[in-house]
């Protein structure tokens, strides 16, 4: 047994989730569509759109691989879900080789403009603008990535012709989709701050409503853009025509204009950086490095975690929330000081160090919250103790939106990308060429100086903002591979992606009943509890044990496909339109 407190309170607190249990089961979630796992011998795409999941599995059956797939999936979300995702935003990929098992990371994060400053989101009296204020208009874009990740990957591992890979998508822009209930319902809730004429033209109708469900829309600005990187790679999108058409999209607004240039656009590069990745029990679980915070956050709060005996706990209990919780806490405490772009901040050595973990792990206590928690200093960094406590923490103000894909092919290859354009429909701003382009800017910190310290994740030109994407692949303990997952959500992606992990891990749910559990944990601030839940029932208990409560509407966006029995089993999130398919 793993537990370390003593048995008279193991007793009394499994006394109490007795007595919770007995209480009325909670109704289902708000928006939630009831959903199974899907099984498959050979290979297997999840994505957040039915019509995407086709274009992928089109390629599998092709003999595509995860890569080639990846790419007409993003191809499609584009098109069918542009409130997420896209070739104007930015994505992190996890590639696993089944030829050689090596795991590659590529990093095609948005970069600032030359010419921004750390006071870009500050009003004249200054202090930060309100998010939506800074959101809306050209100052929010940061030079997009997806394109260029994408473009990278394929050219080291691809399978199929580059051209290839867009034609489901061509052909869907051209032909023409039906409006989903998500995109009308967000088309409706973002309505007002579509203030760009070609935004409102293509979003709304003449008389100004939102698209209803089961209109017919099509794209063909976008499907002509698609052609022309189809022919000519994703140069055509960062020099030329369609580079003019960003820089003027996004220096036009007579409110926020922006200052991106076409040298940005022509000087960007994707990076392919080192995953990052440590063990949780008999597992080796691996992620994005910075500028994503979100792998070695996972691996933080699963560290934090791993001494307590979380199988015999069981999930949606009072302990298991509280547990989850606080580790989330201590996490988060660090990401907020230490994370951001490695180029122009180096993060303490030893954050996923397992002595280190075990240390921040003991100071949860079994009878009360923590409430805040500071950020700790790993022994590692001992030495330079001042110097990483000379960071002050971080203001960014992330909220939910983006995308994930994850697919496995027939070569024994698996790829794990989450992708973004940061709020609903990004900057609202729509190029000539049918997209639209990032507000992930507002993802850096609004302040650069807290309580007298420089802020790690502030605004410099060049630097790419701090992410909560957290791409995840897990191996077993004989180095197989066993999972593939990963999120949308903003910062709710870590604590999310972690549920998963602990109910595929230490709960033994299949993938399906691992996405279905309630989304809950604490980024240092409140304990967040989906409404509705079984989770949502506890706030009582959790108050009574300290915990700042919040109830939420977690439309997360999970998805993961696991191993099982020597076939792919995937799930997909039932609060969102997502789905699966194999082959």
């Amino acid at each position: 047994m793993r537990l370390r407190w003593p048995s008279l309170l193991i007793g009394l607190l499994l006394l109490t989730v007795l007595a919770w249990g007995q209480d009325q089961a909670p109704e289902a979630p708000s928006g939630w569509t009831p959903k199974k796992a899907v099984t498959s011998g050979r290979d297997m795409v999840a994505a957040a759109n039915p019509l995407a999941v086709d274009a992928g599995y089109r390629i599998l059956r092709d003999g595509g691989n995860a890569i080639d797939a990846a790419v007409a999936v993003q191809m499609v979300l584009n098109l069918v879900e542009p409130q997420s995702s896209g070739i104007g935003g930015g994505a992190f990929i996890l590639f696993h080789n089944g030829r050689n098992g090596l795991l590659t990371s590529y990093d095609g994060r948005e970069t600032a403009p030359a010419a921004a400053r750390e006071d870009r989101f500050l009003g004249s009296d200054g202090k930060p603008l309100r998010f939506f204020d800074a959101v809306v208009g050209g100052k929010s874009v940061g030079v997009p990535g997806t394109l260029r990740a994408l473009e990278l990957a394929h050219r080291q591992y691809g399978k199929l012709p580059w051209a290839k890979l867009f034609e489901p998508a061509i052909e869907l822009a051209e032909r023409g989709f039906t409006v989903s209930a998500r995109l009308s319902l967000l088309i409706a809730t973002e309505k007002d701050r579509f203030r760009q004429e070609r935004a409102r033209a293509y979003f709304l109708n003449p008389d100004g409503s939102p698209l209803a469900v089961g209109q017919t829309l099509r794209n063909p600005q976008l499907a002509a853009t698609l052609k022309r990187v189809a022919a000519q790679g994703a140069d055509a999108l960062y020099k030329g025509p369609i580079a003019a058409d960003i820089v003027e999209t996004v220096r036009s607004p007579a409110t926020n204009p922006g200052d991106m240039t076409e040298a940005d656009l022509a000087n960007y590069k994707a990076k392919v950086r080192e995953p990052v990745c440590g063990r949780y029990r008999a597992f080796r679980v691996c992620g994005m490095p910075p500028p994503s915070s979100g792998g070695i956050t996972v691996l933080q709060i699963l560290g934090v975690l791993e001494p307590f005996d979380l199988h015999a706990i069981g999930p949606e209990s009072l302990i298991s929330v509280h547990l989850f919780s606080e580790a989330g806490r201590l996490a988060f405490a660090d990401r907020d000081r230490y994370l951001a772009d490695p180029e122009f901040v180096t993060a303490p050595p030893g954050l996923t160090d397992p002595a280190y973990l075990r240390q921040r792990s003991a100071l949860i206590r079994i009878d009360a919250s923590m409430g805040r928690a500071a950020a700790g200093v790993p022994p590692a960094a001992e030495k330079e103790r001042a110097a990483w406590l000379d960071l002050g923490a971080d203001t960014a103000l992330e909220f939910p939106s983006t995308s994930h894909i994850c697919i496995v092919d027939r070569y024994g290859n698996a790829l794990s990308m989450t992708t973004t354009i940061e709020w609903a429909f990004g900057s609202h701003l729509m190029t000539r060429s049918g997209f639209l382009l990032n507000n992930e800017l507002t993802d850096f910190s609004f302040v650069a100086v807290d309580d007298g310290k420089p802020v790690a994740n502030r605004i410099e030109p060049g630097k790419r903002p701090r992410s909560s994407m957290a791409p995840t692949i897990v191996y077993d303990d004989k180095g197989r591979l066993y999972a593939v997952a990963g999120s949308a959500g903003g910062p709710a992606i870590i604590n999310d992606v972690t549920k998963v992990l602990l109910g595929v891990i230490d709960w033994k749910l299949d993938p399906q009943a691992a996405v279905d559990l309630p989304n809950i944990g604490s980024r240092n601030g409140p304990t967040e509890l989906e409404r509705n839940t079984a989770a949502a029932a506890l706030e009582p208990k959790l108050r009574a044990l300290g915990h700042d409560t919040r109830l939420m509407t977690d439309t997360s966006g999970l998805s993961v496909i696991v191993r099982r029995n020597e076939r792919w089993a995937a799930g997909s999130d039932p609060r969102r339109e997502g789905t699966a398919k194999g082959n």
